[in-house]
């Protein structure tokens, strides 16, 4: 059984994890995890360019530099050892790549946060650890930084390609969750349907009884230390099971904790062909819906039966709501600004189907 850099096993084939690295942790899960593995005890590092106004915890040490410099990422490797790093912030192969080479003798056990948009099938088919991801190219440099779903799950892939050839299949975790929402997120999609919520009126709204299954950001972060102290090494799906929400408990839970006493919300609920017909754009226009065959039908098996808890989705909507309510605000992100109907084209849609369905 390897041994963990700075550790000592504490029980049979498990080493102590003692001291992390996390590339990233400023933005929304990297910051969660921080925070939770602060919260157990961990002596954390983080990596990043410094630029997020976003205070750090106590006691956690803050290296500034850019995973782009290679210069950057041979002082960091100086810093260490660690017992293990988590990479919540790699996106392009190349890039990955390198930051995995340099680390590697500095690092005990590596872990990379995925995605789902891994899946080649996904989300026309059911997918599970084994199904068959998108080609990954591990010296890829698309040559820009911008958000492309098109590109999003290959170019991962070619990061999880990338830090197994540094790490090797017995020091690498892979993690690949569904979607993510909770506290701190910033691309805005629970959060638009809370604000949307909060306005109140008639809202447009597809597929109340099509089970959902984002993961809280605290859970996935939990699952995550929780492999890391056991120095797990594979790949897991993150996810709850699709037949303990729906779309319609997410948004009831909506109104529950947004409670507009001064302002009535009927959801009006639309068929998912017709809001197809109608042009809308699926998963941004009406956030966090897709008319496909299985964009809710990830298998976590795996991972549930490694110790994955899933809280209720009326929590992290209840939770997301009080830290929009307190103030929080996430970081600027491109991303943010493509989600949500426009309010006269929403209205529209409603007034047409209310008259060809007037019985919805």
């Amino acid at each position: 059984m390897r041994e963990v850099v700075g550790g000592s096993p504490t029980r049979e084939g498990a080493p102590e994890v003692v001291r992390v690295l996390v590339l990233g942790g400023s933005w929304f899960v990297g910051r969660v995890l921080v925070e939770r593995a602060v919260g157990q005890g961990l002596d954390v590092t983080v990596f990043n360019r410094g630029r997020s106004p976003v205070d750090l915890p106590t006691g956690v040490r803050r290296v500034v530099g850019d995973r782009e410099s290679p210069s950057d990422l041979v002082a960091l490797a100086k810093e260490g050892p660690w017992d293990a790093a988590i990479d919540v912030s790699g996106s392009v192969p190349a890039v990955v790549a390198r930051s995995a080479k340099i680390l590697a003798p500095a690092v005990g056990h590596y872990t990379f946060v995925s995605t789902i948009s891994a899946y080649r099938d996904w989300p026309h088919a059911a997918v599970d650890e084994g199904s068959a991801l998108w080609d990954g190219d591990p010296g890829l440099d698309p040559g820009t930084r911008r958000w492309d779903p098109d590109t999003y799950g290959p170019l991962k892939v070619g990061c999880e390609i990338a830090c197994g050839n540094a790490f090797g299949s017995d020091r690498l975790l892979v993690l690949r969750p569904h979607v993510v929402l909770g506290p701190y997120e910033y691309v805005g999609r629970l959060q638009w349907w809370l604000d949307r919520v909060r306005r109140g009126g008639r809202i447009l709204v597809p597929a109340p009884d099509r089970g959902i299954q984002p993961v809280d950001v605290r859970d996935l972060s939990d699952f995550l230390l929780e492999r890391v102290r056991d120095g797990d090494a594979g790949v897991y799906n993150v996810a709850p099971n699709n037949d303990e929400a729906t779309f319609g408990d997410m948004l009831t839970a909506c109104a529950d904790v947004v409670g507009p006493a001064d302002k009535r919300v009927r959801f009006v609920w639309a068929d998912e062909d017709w809001l197809v017909e109608q042009g809308v754009t699926q998963w941004t226009e009406l956030p966090l819906w897709r008319n496909a065959a299985a964009p809710w039908s990830m298998s976590a098996e795996r991972a549930r039966a490694a110790g994955l808890r899933c809280r209720p989705i009326a929590e992290t909507v209840a939770d997301t709501w009080a830290w929009l309510h307190s103030g929080g605000r996430p970081v600027d992100h491109e991303r943010f600004g493509e989600h949500g109907i426009a309010p006269d084209r929403e209205q529209e849609l409603i007034r047409r189907w209310l008259t060809e369905h007037p019985q919805s």
